[in-house]
């Protein structure tokens, strides 16, 4: 069997060692973020040295961001529109610069949709335990 002061010194050994985890520069250290560190595109020598220099603090012009890459990874480059798309957007033309600020305006004109569509919308939002559908038949 130990004596006391044996015991006593061994806690106090024990607390002396455990006190050095505790004091926050193992765990809590300052670490760059992993992904938020994208790869630089790599030199090239141009075909025309008769470029002109980089102005300071402007992007590289070769360089896409992290997201970008991702993007053209998954869905690949941009789609060309089709005929339909094309041909519909012509036919829309250009919104007007003002149209938020008209739709939001209290003096637009609306049309009145019945009660129906305004029970719809004021209905308060549930689990959506108890919605059933009614299909009429003909």
């Amino acid at each position: 069997m130990r004596s006391k002061p044996a015991l006593i010194a061994a806690a106090a050994a024990g607390s002396m060692l455990l006190s050095g985890c505790g004091a926050g520069s193992l765990f809590n250290r300052n670490r760059p973020d992993e992904f938020a560190v994208q790869r630089q595109a790599p030199l090239v020598v141009p075909p025309d040295f008769a470029l002109s220099p980089p102005q300071p603090g402007a992007p590289r012009p070769t360089d896409q961001s992290s997201q970008q890459q991702a993007l053209e990874a998954l869905f690949g480059p941009p789609a060309p529109r089709s005929q339909v798309e094309t041909s519909a957007l012509m036919k829309a033309g250009t919104a007007a610069p003002a149209i938020r600020s008209t739709v939001g305006d209290p003096g637009t004109f609306t049309v009145a949709k019945g009660a129906v569509t305004r029970d719809i919308v004021a209905a308060p939002q549930g689990d959506q335990s108890a919605a059933q559908t009614n299909i009429p038949t003909a």
